[in-house]
């Protein structure tokens, strides 16, 4: 599921499917977007790079195109992969250059950037 919270400038993305599960958090307002691993019990960050990630107001559509129609084809689809490195757990200063929202999905968590 999708919840996109335009006045706050953030889309929370939910996926449920067994040991694959995660939540994502798209902080547009701080530039960055944080991915909960729950099968990990990890946080994994990075930079929003505009060249690369929808911008907000495409994220809707883009979705919604991907709902209706099952196989769309659209430059924009992003993967990710991660590799392990060196994690650390938030210090304040990462919540204030990560926002509210990205810390309060992974607190407590080892971060990996």
């Amino acid at each position: 599921t999708m919840t996109i919270h335009s006045e706050e400038h953030v889309v929370d993305v939910h996926v449920r499917s067994g040991i694959y599960s995660s939540d994502t958090i798209f902080d547009y307002s701080h530039g960055y977007i944080a991915t909960r691993l729950f099968s990990r019990n990890a946080c994994f960050i990075m930079k929003i790079k505009k060249e690369y990630i929808p911008k907000l107001q495409e994220i809707g559509r883009l979705a919604f195109e991907r709902q209706t129609m099952k196989d769309v084809y659209s430059p924009n689809n992003v993967w990710t992969e991660f590799q392990s490195g060196s994690s650390l757990l938030g210090r304040l200063k990462d919540w204030i250059l990560y926002g509210k929202h990205i810390e309060q999905l992974c607190v407590g968590l080892p971060l990996y950037q």
